[in-house]
């Protein structure tokens, strides 16, 4: 790195404020992983100048909850932008300097819960680790999912997305021996009140060692699944293949 770049970099740390948005630069080296971008009630203009921005810095840009209009904003500026269409979610990608890191299972109940699942793996992804994605084996047909327990007992830890009464969680977390993240997603008839009762059987659930994130966040599952990953060989960094 030359001077001049390493000045360059510095400028902008800790944050760089840019009027309607002060982008937080600095968090790689505290955290091992960027800022990213909640691209719900921001505008794609708005999503498109804060991706101009945080590109090109030797790590991945992920825009969350977003859509087709705001990809094409970026793309005036970013053309290497890539936007995957079932997670809603734009992606600036960086080049991949490491083996990806193996251990993650990504479980959902019903197809419908794919959206939120595929944010979870794609999070995971960009974190650094191959990520294996098991769909559509909720308990109202259990012998889908004894099928595939040979796939899940080899995880080191496992994401289960679920809505409706995501009695999933509780039975994988049953057949494991490693840390079961909960999603519990808005899927379901009126008395799941858009993924409440879900969030509350998960958090009810009897089996120990399950965690619970929010409503429909892919993301805060994928992100706490690699943090889980890496926490086997010590925090990540900016040079890490997980930042």
């Amino acid at each position: 790195m030359t001077v001049d770049t390493a000045i360059e970099q510095l400028r902008d740390l800790p944050y760089q404020d840019i009027g309607f948005a002060k982008l937080d630069h600095h968090r790689p080296l505290r955290t091992g992983w960027p800022e990213v971008i909640f691209g719900k009630g921001k505008t794609p203009e708005q999503i498109a100048k804060i991706v101009g921005v945080m590109k090109g810095r030797g790590h991945p840009v992920l825009v969350t909850k977003t859509g087709p209009e705001a990809y094409q904003a970026v793309l005036e500026d970013t053309p290497e932008a890539e936007f995957h269409d079932l997670p809603q979610a734009i992606v600036v990608p960086a080049p991949q300097t490491a083996p990806l890191t193996e251990g993650i299972v990504v479980v959902t109940a019903g197809t419908a819960d794919l959206p939120v699942a595929e944010e979870a793996v794609l999070t995971a992804t960009l974190m650094g680790n191959d990520v294996t994605l098991v769909s559509d084996v909720g308990v109202a047909g259990l012998h889908r999912l004894l099928d595939q327990l040979p796939v899940i007992q080899k995880a080191r830890v496992i994401v289960v997305v679920a809505g409706m009464d995501a009695a999933l969680v509780g039975v994988v977390a049953g057949l494991v021996s490693v840390p079961v993240i909960a999603v519990p997603t808005s899927t379901g008839y009126g008395a799941s009140f858009e993924g409440l009762a879900a969030l509350l059987s998960m958090l009810n659930s009897c089996s120990p060692g399950v965690a619970v994130v929010n409503i429909d966040n892919g993301f805060g599952a994928g992100h706490m699944a690699a943090l889980t990953i890496a926490g086997s060989t010590g925090p990540t960094s900016e040079g890490d293949s997980r930042s």
